[in-house]
């Protein structure tokens, strides 16, 4: 059976403890991703760069298809976390790509007055195939 899409562990972090995604219930829309570490979000400042958070995963999929990422529909109000890109759109050939093997990582801006801070394991996106 051959493989059509799914994610997995990107180089450098097979014993980082990293979740694959999965769909938490039976009509769950997309895929949970959880951060690969902590990292903390500073407040957003004019002209500042977003903050990387990493995931310790890469997709495989078909050629003609794309992995979407979505913000978690809580983050806006709760968290004050919004995309840098809106949505982020993952192609098939960025799988093993030969400067990070692919390895997908989520720009964030913190619009609250507070840094925010993300835990590893935290989900923060929703991704769909």
């Amino acid at each position: 059976m051959s493989r059509i899409r799914g994610f997995e562990i990107a180089k450098g972090f097979e014993n980082a403890g990293i979740n694959l995604p999965e769909r938490k219930t039976k009509y769950s829309a997309g895929y949970d991703i959880e951060a690969a570490e902590d990292v903390v979000i500073p407040s957003f400042k004019k002209g500042g760069n977003p903050t990387l958070v990493k995931t310790g995963l890469k997709a495989y999929m078909l050629e003609d298809e794309y992995l979407k990422l979505c913000n978690r529909s809580s983050n806006p109000k709760k968290k004050g976390l919004i995309l840098a890109n809106s949505i982020g759109v993952i192609d098939a050939d960025y799988y093993g790509n030969i400067d990070n093997d692919g390895h997908i990582m989520f720009a964030f801006y913190n619009v609250k007055e507070d840094d925010v801070e993300i835990k590893k394991g935290e989900i923060i996106r929703t991704s769909y195939f």
